[in-house]
């Protein structure tokens, strides 16, 4: 199959037209509908997709935001494991594919073999028409749950799923992926609950034999006291006119807020430590705040730091540091 290297672009302009023939007050209720389901806080046993209408007005809303949240926490992985490379991934509630997409262009010289699985069909035939000529990937329905069982794999990708979960199921899930993966990444709203999501498949992780990778630089505990704060991370999406009509903004873009857990079965290299919020710049000094193996801190990078200072800031939220590359 002869296909188009996937990105960013690539994926605005298969989402291009989606909605022709739907009117925009039908797709802006459906949206609304869709996201207020979502949010709320009882786990579904049902797909909340339910015909082709629902999932061209969600993904449409929806796919550009999480195909950049997955993006980040790849570049994240790839950083701490620079040589892997996945042969083969499978991507769990993967729906319209925005995390196959990321995933393709993380490794575009040499994309994984693919397969998403997804219990709303609907979802996965638009999956399949908007991968046309972009991505080779095996589209299947599957009951996302603690029943379900998977083939061994290189990566596995869990975005924005386990929220529809039930705790027991979410449990049965995670335990599931680690018993197959070589690398696993999990991907929730950047939120106090999605947090908790993510800390509680991390710790099942670690006890799985795996290994933090990405974003903390370290598997023990995580520093932050419950309740307190939680860690997240923020991708820029570009919204388009469909999520102007839904927030009524003027805004050309708006950010997406994501907590993640990547781990492998491997040794990483994990980011001696990682900026947990965005860089405070001031006048001659920038103020980074840091997770690091002896827990939360804050650094002072001065001009006296030198070529430091400039790279302190250029830093963004979510990044390794110190850089690499300081002189």
């Amino acid at each position: 199959m002869n296909v188009s290297a996937p990105s960013a672009d690539s994926l605005r302009a298969a989402l291009a037209g989606l909605l022709d023939g739907l009117p925009p007050k039908q797709a802006a209720q459906a949206v609304e509908r869709l996201i207020a389901n979502y949010r709320g806080t009882t786990p579904t046993d049902a797909p909340v997709l339910r015909d082709r209408s629902d999932v061209a007005a969600y993904a449409a809303y929806r796919m550009p935001a999480t195909f950049e949240a997955v993006r980040g926490v790849l570049d994240a992985l790839r950083a701490a494991a620079p040589d892997w490379e996945p042969r083969t991934h499978t991507d769990v509630g993967g729906g319209t594919g925005a995390a196959t997409w990321a995933v393709a262009e993380a490794w575009e010289e040499q994309p994984p073999r693919t397969t998403v699985l997804d219990w709303a069909e609907p979802a996965l035939a638009l999956g399949r028409e908007l991968a046309a000529g972009n991505l080779d990937a095996e589209w299947r329905t599957a009951r996302i749950g603690g029943a379900l069982r998977l083939a061994d794999t290189d990566l596995v990708t869990v975005s924005y799923v386990l929220k529809e979960l039930t705790e027991a199921d979410r449990t049965a899930l995670v335990t599931e992926v680690a018993r197959v993966a070589q690398t696993v990444v999990i991907v929730e709203p950047g939120t106090p609950d999605g947090y908790e999501r993510i800390i509680a498949a991390r710790t099942l992780l670690i006890e799985a034999g795996f290994t933090v990778a990405a974003p903390c630089p370290h598997s023990g505990a995580c520093p932050i006291e419950p309740g307190t704060d939680w860690c997240h991370f923020s991708a820029r999406v570009s919204r388009s006119s469909l999520h102007r009509q839904v927030k009524g903004g003027s805004l050309p873009y708006e950010d997406e807020k994501y907590s993640y857990v990547a781990a492998t079965r491997f040794p990483p290299a994990p980011a001696a430590s990682r900026i947990t919020r965005r860089p405070q710049i001031r006048k001659g000094l920038v103020l980074l705040d840091l997770c690091g193996p002896d827990g939360l801190g804050r650094d002072t990078v001065t001009k006296r730091h030198g070529s430091l200072y400039k790279q302190a800031r250029d830093a963004e939220w979510g990044d390794s540091w110190p850089p690499e590359d300081q002189d």
